[in-house]
């Protein structure tokens, strides 16, 4: 009997050591956005062991609908969506950043959940759940990005955008003249689109744009006033 209990000691100092090599640092599990906007769910995790190891990160639950994008995105890199699972190198001690399961809201609100699966490569018993709850708000207000007594501007949506992007503006002196004009990271222009009083959004062509970086920049009277940044993903 005492040796059957020392034994089960040993098997659970084991798995309790075993389950302490990475912590999981973001703990909220619900997020908010609205309609046609980009949600970033960040995935941080720190190495708590004194040796290099690769760690899996993986999609296994979402009820997101054909509207909606989701995919994982490092840094300014993002996979394809449809890829369910991303690995990456993380040294003893060091915590992984800047890696974020990205969605593409869509045209519906609603109420929906993603669950996430965290584990050492090679040791799934390791692993830990993440599971996310994300309400998605049909009357979300759009990000106002600039207000003048000449203008007010929300942000382009959805960014990324693959196909055509909209700008919501309020023009409030009819005797200014307002355009957003479209340039590459070189500042080469791509497009403009004039912004007339009598009219409150603007369509922004993104079709035949390479996927890539690009800026968009508000000018009124010719000068330039902000400069944002638009992705444009195929």
């Amino acid at each position: 009997m005492k040796r059957w209990i020392i034994m089960s000691w040993l098997v659970m100092g084991w798995v309790n050591s075993i389950a302490q090599s990475f912590e999981l640092l973001d703990k909220q599990d619900s997020y908010q956005s609205g309609v046609s906007q980009v949600l970033r769910i960040p995935l941080s995790i720190k190495n708590t062991t004194d040796k290099a190891q690769f760690y899996v990160f993986r999609k296994v639950q979402d009820d997101l609908n054909t509207t909606q994008k989701g995919y994982f995105c490092f840094d300014k890199t993002c996979l394809e969506p449809g890829i369910e699972e991303f690995t990456r190198k993380i040294e003893a001690g060091e915590t992984l950043q800047n890696l974020y399961f990205t969605i593409e809201t869509g045209l519906l609100g609603g109420q929906h959940s993603i669950k996430f699966e965290i584990f050492p490569q090679g040791s799934v018993y390791q692993t830990i759940e993440r599971p996310i709850s994300v309400t998605i708000d049909e009357h979300n207000v759009k990000a106002m990005v600039f207000h003048s007594k000449d203008i007010t501007i929300h942000d382009v949506y959805p960014n990324p955008v693959s196909d055509q992007a909209s700008i919501d503006y309020s023009i409030h002196n009819e005797l200014i003249k307002a355009k957003v004009v479209i340039h590459n990271i070189l500042g080469k222009p791509l497009g403009d689109y004039e912004l007339p009083p009598s009219e409150n959004k603007v369509k922004i062509q993104a079709d035949e744009l390479p996927a890539g970086v690009y800026f968009y920049t508000l000018y009124l009277n010719n000068e330039g006033v902000f400069t944002r940044k638009l992705i444009v993903r195929k």
